[in-house]
């Protein structure tokens, strides 16, 4: 086997693995949505409960508020970080898309880069709360507090893919255009 390709199989070879890697990160960003509309709707359906529970049986589930707060995280943080694969987030771009052709691209970077320091930053601050509160408990639900943290992990680390493979695929789309 050669150590090296020659350029027309590098080309051959990097769009392949950037189509998988895509629809890997595509698939795992669905997964997201999916996970938090699932809870989205267990939300509804224990506000639900909650209301029967105070107006009908005149006995409020006490542990609703608490899952609740501690769901409305995990919606939101893979809510964001699908909206990152999905370059649907909140950005301000009108300035970036006025620059002229090398500026735009090198602001499209710049930007990528700062949303994967974030990413990077939050997954190491979700963990120091990680390990900080595994011995506090959540009132009612029985969980620890560390829970509450999870998703800012889980949600960092896909943030700093996600933008990881943004910054991959403008290179690999540079290259093939240089190719071509």
């Amino acid at each position: 086997m050669r150590a090296q390709l020659d350029s027309s199989e590098a080309t051959v070879i990097s769009p392949r693995l950037h189509r998988m890697l895509s629809r890997l990160l595509d698939g795992i960003a669905s997964l997201c949505l999916l996970v938090a509309g699932v809870l989205l709707v267990f939300l509804i359906a224990s506000f639900g409960w909650l209301v029967f529970g105070r107006y009908v049986l005149n006995d409020t589930p006490t542990w609703v508020e608490q899952s609740s707060l501690l769901i409305v995280v995990y919606i939101t943080c893979l809510g964001a970080a699908a909206g990152v694969r999905g370059n649907a987030h909140l950005s301000i771009d009108f300035i970036r898309e006025s620059l002229p052709g090398p500026l735009k691209t090198t602001a499209r970077y710049v930007a990528d880069l700062f949303v994967l320091i974030f990413g990077g930053f939050m997954a190491h601050e979700g963990w120091g709360l990680v390990m900080s509160n595994l011995q506090r408990a959540i009132p009612m639900i029985g969980l620890t507090e560390s829970w509450r943290a999870v998703p800012l992990v889980i949600c960092g680390v896909l943030i700093a893919l996600f933008a990881f493979a943004n910054i991959l695929a403008r290179i690999l789309d540079l290259h093939q255009q240089e190719d071509a």
